[in-house]
């Protein structure tokens, strides 16, 4: 439990701290932050064909309101979180990365529910946008990470899930017993 702690620390401190780099930031994340915007117009555009996205901004042309999907609004420190969390937890690398894949994509589907209810939220009622913005939208988006690591625990092997307890091996019930 000690190392997974370590490790965890360790990757979530390193990945924010390369997240925050200028050229990732350039080259990383706005890309991707602007791939996320043309998916939300995309989906938007099924129902509402005045939406447009330009760049990291999704835009409704009818009315001119517009969001702007900012760092810390693109999923980015969740993914980073269930990363850590997956990769210090021993594993077979095949079991976080097919975790971590499909975290991925739960991550995202639902910071697009949030994005386009956001979207949708801010051009009735700017108080209820900030709330659903600033508070449950944050606190969902890193509850799905969490979520999802912990369905990812429970989906490893048994033999894996329990093999790291701490006490360098062997059967904690039989050496809780024997004491």
């Amino acid at each position: 439990m000690f190392r997974f702690f370590i490790l965890f620390v360790v990757l979530l401190v390193g990945l924010f701290a390369l997240e925050m780099l200028g050229p990732v930031q350039t080259h990383v994340i706005t890309p991707f932050t602007a791939g996320i915007a043309k998916v939300s117009a995309f989906l938007v555009q099924s129902f509402d064909s005045d939406v447009l996205a330009q760049g990291k901004v999704l835009r409704s042309m009818s009315n001119g309101f517009a969001v702007e999907i900012q760092p810390g609004c693109n999923g980015v420190e969740a993914l980073i979180i269930l990363f850590a969390a997956m990769f210090a937890f021993p594993a077979p690398i095949k079991h976080k990365l097919i975790g971590f894949a499909i975290g991925f994509v739960a991550i995202q589907l639902l910071n697009l529910v949030r994005i386009i209810s956001l979207f949708y939220l801010g051009q009735w009622d700017m108080t209820w946008f900030e709330w659903f913005h600033l508070y449950l939208w944050q606190a969902l988006i890193i509850l799905d990470a969490l979520v999802v690591w912990l369905i990812w625990l429970r989906m490893l092997p048994r033999s894996q899930a329990g093999d790291d307890n701490g006490d360098g091996g062997g059967d904690t019930d039989a050496a809780v017993a024997a004491a």
